[in-house]
């Protein structure tokens, strides 16, 4: 049984699941904490294993092959559910691991989670580390089924539930509201929907293959906002609308964190729009893994605080 795997070093398949994902020797063997010398002879020896070239250089990155495209799935699977066992065999010591989690995440959902989630693992977990990583929707999705990530924050609300083996802690629901500048020129008051629609917005997007809520719910209503000026982070966003006559909706509890450190005025939507829902997303091949499990459980405590 299992002939071609008794003719192949089984460590070269987690430098193969390296270099796939780095798409780099450097990368690669910074994770692994080898040389890129050691590496390239590596995949050198797996190439000839495998009678195939697997990586080819294109520009400044190794790109995969057909052949490696069709390996890669089945490789980082099998290398998660091993890891997963290895794992569970031995307890998590939390004060003393210093083991890695990946989370996908836009800025708004690492704002909405992290500073309570690190501020708590600062005192139980102290040498754990957390590192973010941005992808787009579809790319979380398929990296949480590969096991490449552990966790994937805010993906559109629902569809990461359509795939099997996903499990989600469902963290908050949160009203959208309006911000607007300070002593607003021809805002007074309450904000009306004819005051809204005459004005121009600011609106984030963070995932290209990603709609916007709130246009759909002004499509509803047979209406269409002004985009002026459309950003993939909020990191500007409410500087720009604090030195402009734009609006930007978004949900309540940001715009009442970013109404202390811009001069906004929140109001009330003047429309209904569904609640933002932020939910977490793993996968179930991490439910055995004591470390993840124990995560999963500081996640849910954090949003307590």
């Amino acid at each position: 049984m299992h002939d071609k795997l008794r003719r192949t070093d089984l460590n070269l398949l987690l430098i193969f699941d390296a270099l796939f994902r780095h798409k780099s020797v450097v990368g690669a063997a910074s994770e692994l904490a080898m040389s890129p010398s050691a590496v390239s002879h590596a995949i050198a020896r797996l190439r000839d294993a495998l009678s195939d070239e697997l990586f080819v250089r294109y520009g400044s990155a190794m790109q995969p092959t057909a052949h490696a495209e069709q390996m890669a799935e089945v490789i980082a699977q099998s290398l998660t559910a091993l890891n997963g066992c290895l794992e569970s065999a031995r307890s998590f010591n939390p004060a003393g691991s210093k083991q890695t989690f990946v989370l996908a995440a836009t800025d708004f959902t690492a704002f909405a989670i992290l500073p309570a989630l690190i501020s708590q693992l600062e005192r139980v977990a102290p040498y754990l580390k957390i590192r973010v990583i941005y992808s787009t929707h579809s790319e979380s999705l398929s990296e949480l089924q590969a096991g490449r990530i552990h966790f994937a924050l805010g993906l559109r609300n629902g569809s990461a539930k359509q795939h099997d083996g996903i499990g989600v802690i469902s963290c908050y629901e949160d009203e959208y509201v309006v911000a607007a500048k300070k002593n607003h020129p021809w805002i007074s008051g309450t904000l009306s929907l004819e005051e809204y629609l005459q004005a121009r917005h600011v609106v984030v997007i963070p995932w290209a293959d990603e709609g916007s809520i709130v246009n759909t719910a002004l499509e509803r209503l047979g209406l269409t906002r002004d985009v002026a000026v459309q950003l993939p982070s909020l990191l500007a966003a409410p500087f720009i609308v604090a030195k402009s006559s734009y609006l930007i909706t978004l949900p309540s509890r940001l715009a009442t964190e970013f109404s202390s450190t811009a001069p906004l005025a929140v109001y009330p939507a003047p429309f209904a729009i569904p609640p933002y829902t932020l939910e977490i997303y793993y996968h179930h091949r991490h439910a055995g893994v004591p470390g993840h499990e124990w995560l999963r459980s500081q996640i849910r405590l954090a949003l307590l605080n």
